[in-house]
């Protein structure tokens, strides 16, 4: 019993344990062993020693997915969530180090301080004063009685609470961001001598690329000299081939054909939405007018010498073939002009908070309104300003300007293009009542209401059998002996290749979101060889690994289009060096067979010289150069220099620097973003998010 008993003590602590432990295996079957390690305490990281469990990871997802709702895929979740985990740990760190606390008190003063809590109604005395203890006694309601709103507003509190953090550190770490005068001088001199200079310049390209040997060893040194440019993260390469589920020419003259069939009985029917909906189009009734110009070119001339009743077609548009029965004809103008007053009601769609009037006290307001203007329509422009609730028109007594057909709700379009100039009356749309005067019409012509029924073009069901069995076949086909480029170019197919995949990526060029393919692509059985298909929307997918990289640094073979170059321009280098022996610039030109180039004013600002192009090296070495002193062997973007600078005009000294310090202190304080990414990339962060998303 006595066991018994402190199982029952501890069940909330069980179900918390065996619940999160399900969520990993449901995750990767293959963590539910590491677990109940007790050295990874099944955590997604770690920054700074400090380790980030499984449990806060998962519940800051969820809470952010329920925040911005279904427009983040779970792969940018999971990116924003752990950046934004790393954000806040990384300057809470940085404030402890500093002795710095933000307190609740900060976050409370925070809070209160919002215009949307300080200027809400809800939360003011009699006399329009913000009240803290309505406040606090809302708050207090609301954790009582509304956990899902208390959960938004903790949720609320913790961001203030972060951003805080965050500004509190920014901004000590700006305050100190100043420049000295002496640093203002500097740069404006920097900026603004102008060099003299001859320079004779050997292009790496004067020396062929087959007299310079680079060897694999010599790529792997490179790399490891300059390991912080060839870090890489864990990747994967594929190829794939895609297979198209699209219409032949067969299906397509079938579907036309079977649209064709319909034509009398659409002629013939009296309720065209029906018959749309008991035949299946795959389009639905509009009950717009149409203007000429908005019909598809190909049968709007004969479609506008039509008569009501007539049906057109059967023809293309847009992957539909169609046809099209003419419901009404009238003569409309193409735009309008017309004033309105805004009159909403709760319920009423982007209603603004103080509005409190029922829809049938809306409706009274709104008649009582007309009535007035229609006995004097010159009040109408001060009522507008006075009682509309659109702000932007009603600052202009009600007027909307001209607009087309198409750009007003049903309602409101139909009363002002279907009536005349003049005409005022109240209409009723989403929005609210309005009290609508049509002030203009222009371009009267004839427009026509459109029944279409549409069959969508698509495969048929032989036709998709047909494409799956091709995929199939070339599945099993690359299978035999690993020739998957082999057998794709026996029967003609383009391979893709998507390279440098990463573990958390949900895109694959060419087919856009298809995680399931970067998954297993990514499995711990999958390895350089093997191959999968995939079915697709739209299409079949066979794709086949063709390499796999560890984390770490790059292999010398990715690496050899960035490094060969470099190395190749070295080893030029020295080779033109060879022939810089010469004391002057004369002699070293007449020994590479070139001439003494000139250049003025050349700065730091524009490190361009002429015929050779940019050359910041060269140009910063010629800054510090003493004048008429030949330098020998300088190494540029695009080949090797010796110069001489004959002059250097340096500018009008200036009373003081003050201007050019404060450019200098401004932008030094902008750079906040490159003060985290500095303590970022300093930082202990290991981020193991990817076990949570590996397939076994």
């Amino acid at each position: 019993m006595a066991i018994l008993s402190k199982i029952r003590e501890r069940s909330m602590f069980l179900i918390i344990i065996i619940g999160l432990a399900l969520f990993a295996f449901v995750l990767d079957p293959s963590t539910l062993g590491d677990f109940f390690d007790s050295s990874k305490v099944n955590q997604v990281g770690e920054i700074n020693g400090e380790s980030i469990s499984l449990q806060e990871f998962t519940g800051e997802l969820e809470a952010y997915k329920q925040q911005v709702g279904s427009g983040v895929t779970e792969m940018q979740a999971s990116k924003n969530v752990w950046d934004n985990i790393v954000r806040k740990k990384i300057y809470q760190n940085q404030l402890s180090e500093a002795g710095i606390t933000v307190g609740e008190a900060d976050v409370w003063n925070e809070v209160i301080n919002a215009p949307s809590v300080k200027d809400n109604p809800q939360f003011q005395n009699e006399v329009g004063f913000f009240d803290e203890v309505k406040f606090k006694q809302f708050l207090a309601d609301t954790k009582l009685n509304n956990p899902e709103m208390w959960g938004a507003w903790s949720n609320y509190m913790t961001q203030i609470r972060d951003n805080g953090e965050r500004n509190t550190y920014n901004n000590l770490v700006t305050a100190g961001l100043g420049a000295s005068l002496k640093e203002g001088e500097s740069q404006y001199f920097a900026d603004n001598t102008k060099l003299t200079s001859q320079f004779v310049f050997v292009p790496y390209t004067s020396i062929a690329d087959s007299l310079v040997k680079v060897s694999k060893g010599e790529i792997e040194s490179y790399i490891k000299t300059n390991s912080n440019d060839f870090k890489v993260e864990e990747s994967r390469d594929i190829s794939y081939v895609q297979f198209n589920i699209a219409a032949t020419t067969e299906d397509e003259n079938a579907i036309k054909a079977s649209v064709a069939e319909l034509i009398e009985d659409f002629k013939n029917t009296s309720n065209e939405s029906v018959f749309l909906s008991e035949n299946d189009s795959d389009t639905s009734i509009d009950d717009s007018f149409k203007f000429q110009k908005e019909i598809n070119a190909t049968v709007a001339s004969e479609i506008f010498k039509g008569a009501k009743g007539d049906v057109f077609g059967p023809y293309k548009e847009q992957g539909y073939f169609k046809i099209s029965k003419i419901t009404d004809v009238t003569t409309m103008p193409d735009s309008a002009r017309a004033s309105h007053i805004l009159i909403p009601f709760l319920g009423a769609q982007r209603v603004a908070a103080d509005v409190t009037r029922t829809q049938d006290e809306a409706k009274v307001l709104a008649d009582s309104i007309l009535n007035v203007v229609k006995r004097n329509k010159n009040k109408f422009e001060d009522l507008a300003k006075t009682m509309s609730s659109d702000l932007g028109s009603g600052a202009k007594g009600g007027d909307l300007d001209w607009f087309t057909y198409n750009r007003m709700t049903p309602e409101f379009r139909d009363f002002v293009f279907e009536g005349n100039t003049g005409d005022i009356d109240v209409v009723e749309t989403p929005f609210g009542f309005h009290i609508i005067k049509i002030d203009g019409q222009k371009n009267n012509q004839t427009a026509l209401k459109l029944a279409t029924y549409s069959r969508q073009i698509i495969a048929s069901e032989a036709t998709e059998n047909a494409i799956f069995q091709k995929s199939e076949q070339f599945a099993l086909a690359s299978s035999k002996d690993n020739k998957f480029f082999e057998v794709a170019k026996e029967n003609n197919y383009v391979t893709k290749p998507a390279i440098g995949l990463k573990v958390l990526d949900e895109n694959v060029p060419g087919l856009g979101n298809q995680r399931q393919i970067i998954s297993w692509a990514f499995s711990n059985d999958t390895k350089p060889g093997d191959f999968k298909r995939f079915d697709l929307e739209g299409s079949h997918v066979v794709a086949f690994v063709t390499a796999k990289t560890e984390k770490g640094l790059m292999s010398a073979a990715k690496a050899t289009n960035t490094v060969k170059p470099i190395l190749v321009n070295q080893k030029k280098a020295k080779l033109i060096a060879d022939k810089f022996n010469g004391s002057t610039l004369a002699d070293i030109a007449k020994e590479n067979n070139t001439n003494v180039r000139n250049a003025s004013g050349i700065n730091l600002k524009s490190p361009t010289l002429s015929g050779a192009g940019s050359e910041p090296k060269v140009v910063g070495a010629m800054y510090n150069a003493e004048i008429n002193k030949v330098y020998k062997n300088i190494e540029g973007n695009r080949g090797v220099y010796a110069f001489a600078v004959t002059n250097k005009e340096l500018p009008t000294a200036l009373p003081n620097y003050e201007t050019s310090r404060k450019s200098i202190a401004e932008s030094r304080k902008t750079k906040t973003f490159a003060i985290y990414e500095a303590i970022k990339n300093a930082a202990d962060i290991e981020d193991n998010r990817s076990n949570l998303y590996r397939s076994n």
